[in-house]
């Protein structure tokens, strides 16, 4: 039999670690931290053209305006890899910006999310050639303490892929 979890049977460092991760978000936004910032992608089938042509897959975060963790997966987790070059666009849940299909249909950022029943935020993606999906996707940010892991077991997956 499994027991509850209780804050009371861990260590009061592990206590503070915990509530230090749920905090984080409302801490940051009220000390001017500068919100790290990903490309809105415009055409997934050029986007992924350019990634490939670098035989990197294409990498798509669906966030949601306003999610503290879609926050912390940009700012901790994918700002950096893409500035280290790897090519990661973001589509936004509630979003008519248009964006151009790997197909090469117009269609929306909702729209897309939406047709492919992501209800999830954050969400990454992993896209190679034909636009298909060649990792599983990471949805969600419940595990802080293994999200990076669980990122780069996805990358390494879709590299594999290529």
């Amino acid at each position: 039999m499994l027991k509850p979890f209780a804050l009371a049977a861990l260590p009061r460092r592990s206590v503070l670690r915990l509530a230090g991760l749920w905090a984080w978000p409302l801490w940051a936004g009220s000390q001017g931290v500068v919100a790290a910032v990903l490309p809105a992608a415009q055409s997934l089938r050029e986007e992924l053209a350019v990634a490939l042509k670098k035989k990197q897959p294409l990498v798509v975060m669906v966030s949601l305006e306003g999610c503290p963790y879609c926050r912390i997966a940009r700012q901790s987790y994918l700002s950096p890899l893409h500035k280290n070059g790897l090519d990661i666009v973001q589509l936004d849940m509630n979003s008519a910006q248009p964006v151009q299909e790997f197909s090469g249909q117009s269609t929306t950022h909702g729209q897309w999310i939406r047709q492919r029943q992501i209800s999830v935020a954050p969400t990454v993606l992993f896209f190679g050639p034909g636009g298909k999906e060649i990792a599983e996707r990471l949805e969600g940010a419940s595990l802080p303490d293994f999200y990076g892991a669980y990122l780069e077991q996805r990358l390494e997956k879709a590299r594999l892929a290529l």
